[in-house]
């Protein structure tokens, strides 16, 4: 018998993890997962959620021993992981790269192997990411590096690459790593793996964004994108793609922006306001 559209979007019977619960997008993404029947969610973060999660596991993704501690408390079956905690782009390009690529890939890694089959990994990624292509041959120099401490010197080394614009290679990162893990999670393990992208949301990172974007920036983004996007906006993203309704859906990277990349590629924005 077809299942109902709402058993598509149910999480009634999965165990779910989500990184980053505190506040923000993963602390709206929580009230969701309950609203759509999720009772047994495990939440990572350096901060106890306030929401309805099930278990709260204090991890820090900058640390690979707290992660792997992280995986040894979760266990096996988990079918729903959102990698969804980053930093922007204010601290260290080492700081940045071990929690936005480097935790987010060894807590996937860690937990895919007992991840149920059909299952799916969500990541958070973000529009500032877009300039990957620029950059492939040495993202993918990257991540095949598969030791921490080797991947942390070779982020050393590319200081001229990395230290301008940490935050965005970053997300660069976390793109092309969600198309190219697609492949192994999907055929070895039957686990599908899937990006959001964001546009500027209304977070308390937004401050940070102001910093190292500059007000004039960020300013310029939302009024170009018809708006700022809310944490709810982009936590029903993740939580579409983590669902049954995205069965087809593996190695993609969603805009979710209120159409400004899809403006800015068919040169419909205008520039005046960064003048």
């Amino acid at each position: 018998m077809p299942a109902s559209s709402s058993d598509l979007f149910s999480y009634q019977g999965k165990k779910v993890v989500l990184t980053g619960g505190a506040s923000g997008v993963g602390a709206a993404a929580i009230e969701l997962l309950a609203e759509a029947g999720c009772t047994d969610l495990t939440v990572l973060d350096r901060n106890e959620p306030t929401g309805p999660a099930t278990a709260y596991v204090a991890a820090d993704l900058s640390d690979p021993d707290s992660i792997d501690a992280a995986c040894e408390a979760i266990g096996p079956g988990v079918d729903v992981l959102f990698n969804n905690a980053g930093v922007a782009g204010v601290h260290s390009s080492d700081f940045v790269l071990r929690v936005n690529y480097l935790g987010l890939r060894r807590l996937s890694e860690g937990l895919l192997p007992t991840m149920t089959r059909g299952g799916a990994i969500v990541n958070t990624a973000s529009v500032a990411g877009q300039r990957w292509p620029q950059h492939l041959a040495e993202i993918l120099e990257l991540i095949a590096i598969d030791g921490w401490d080797d991947a942390l010197a070779w982020i050393a080394e590319h200081g001229e690459l990395i230290d301008p614009a940490p935050y965005e290679f970053s997300k660069e990162m976390a793109q092309v790593w969600t198309m190219h893990g697609s492949r192994r999670s999907y055929l070895d393990y039957g686990v599908r793996t899937n990006s959001v992208c964001p546009g500027v949301i209304d977070t308390p990172l937004l401050h940070d964004f102001r910093r190292h974007m500059t007000e004039k920036v960020i300013d310029w983004m939302v009024d170009q994108s018809a708006g700022i996007l809310t944490p709810a906006d982009i936590a029903r993203t993740l939580v579409m793609l983590g669902s049954n309704a995205s069965a087809a859906m593996n190695g993609h990277n969603m805009v979710a922006d209120h159409g400004f990349m899809a403006w800015f590629t068919t040169n419909q924005v205008d520039f005046a306001g960064l003048a």
